[in-house]
This record gives structure tokens, sequence and C-alpha cells, in this order.
């Protein structure tokens, strides 16, 4: 009884020590490749505005977003996972380069708008990721708003395309903000928590929090602050 006693202990200790590793190592990955991710991205953006590329319509954006999207989850198991992540990082990024021209062309301090936004996202993204890793604290709980929060500003947003709804437009970019800033803190405690074990998801989840963050902070200070 008492060996056993003294061993429980030990195994409960290798354990907990074997859970952080694992977790440890998922967030190292998760961050090494959102990095190449992003970076890739803006490569792909670059591209697009030197390239003049048009604006893919929006219905082109959906099907290519949800179709690659689909496609890494199903291969997020594999090494194939990672080529996929970047066919959607670079596709998504594809699609941002006509959106800053736009910008940049439109307003007579478009790159500032757009350097404010990409500064803005950047801090968002570092503060909130930040205190989600020093406090430790499970966001678990914004599973379920997350979900239903995503889901009508995503329908919301198409509304306001379809219909040309400028103040709905300019409503959902502001509801995108909050909402993103919360995946931002649901995914990294999902991750320091061990409810995420797969980078290759994690990545995509943090990716696109940052991608629309971007486009949002983009429109609302286009909307506040742009000069035409």
């Amino acid at each position: 009884m008492d060996q056993n006693t003294r061993v429980a202990p030990s195994a409960r200790s290798t354990s907990a020590a074997s859970s952080v590793l694992s977790t440890n190592k998922v967030l190292r990955n998760t961050y090494a490749l959102l990095s190449l991710t992003l970076l890739f991205s803006a490569l792909m953006a670059g591209f697009a505005m030197v390239t003049q590329a048009p604006p893919l319509n929006w219905m082109v954006v959906l099907v290519g977003y949800f179709g690659l999207l689909f496609t890494t989850f199903a291969l997020r198991n594999s090494a194939w996972g990672i080529l996929s992540v970047f066919a959607l990082t670079g596709f998504m990024g594809f699609t941002l380069g006509p959106i800053l021209s736009f910008y940049i062309g439109a307003f007579s301090n478009g790159a500032e708008l757009v350097m404010m936004a990409l500064g803005g996202t950047g801090v968002m993204f570092l503060g909130l990721s930040a205190y989600a890793l020093t406090t430790q604290k499970d966001f678990s709980f914004l599973r379920g708003f997350l979900l239903a929060g995503i889901l009508v500003a995503f329908v919301g947003a198409i509304v306001a395309i379809v219909f040309s709804i400028p103040a709905l437009s300019l409503a959902m970019s502001a509801a995108f903000v909050v909402l993103m800033s919360a995946l931002i803190l649901y995914q990294t405690s999902e991750i320091i928590n061990g409810g995420e074990t797969n980078y290759i998801m994690a990545t995509i989840t943090l990716y696109v929090s940052i991608y629309n963050l971007f486009t949002s902070l983009l429109h609302l200070l286009a909307a506040f602050s742009g000069e035409r």
C-alpha cells in the first residue's frame, strides 16, 4: 500500500509534465506556422496589388474559402494539411490585394489607413494573446456566443453586400471586431488548456481572426477617418 502511494504522485507528475510539453509543442508549432502563413499571405497580397488583379466576386471568394477550409480540415492530421493551410492563406492574401488597392486609391490617406489598421490588428492580437497566455483563464464559455455571433454577423455581412446597405455593413464590421477579438482569446485558451491539440486547425482559426479583424478595422477607419 505504501509503495503504491509513493508511485502514484510520481505517475501524476510525469503525466502532468507530458501534458505541459504537448501543450507547449502545439503552441510553438501554431505560432511558427501562423507567422509563415501571414508572411505568405502578405506576399500574395503584394503580388495581387503589383499585377493590379481585379477584385474577385464575393461568391467566388466564399466558394474558394470554404472549399479550401474543408480541404484543410480533412487533411489536418497529415503533412498535406500544411500545404492546404498555405493554399488557403495564400488565396485569402490574394483576395486582400484588390481591397488594399481600393482603399489606397480611393482615399488620399489610404496608405495611412492601411497602416493604422495593420498596427491596430497587431496590437490587439498581441495584447489578447498575451492576456490569455499569462492569465491562463479558460475562455471555453465563449464557444456558444462565438458560434451564434459569427453566424449572425456572416449572414448580416452577406445581406449588406447583396442589398448595398452601408449602415449594416459598418455594424457588421464592428461586430466582427468584437467577435474576432473574442475568438483570439478563445482559441489561445483552447491551446494552453489542452482543448485544441491540432496546430493546423489552431493556425487557421487565428489566421481567420487576424484577417477579419484587419479588414473590419480598415473598413471602420475608412468610414470615419477616410479622406477622399
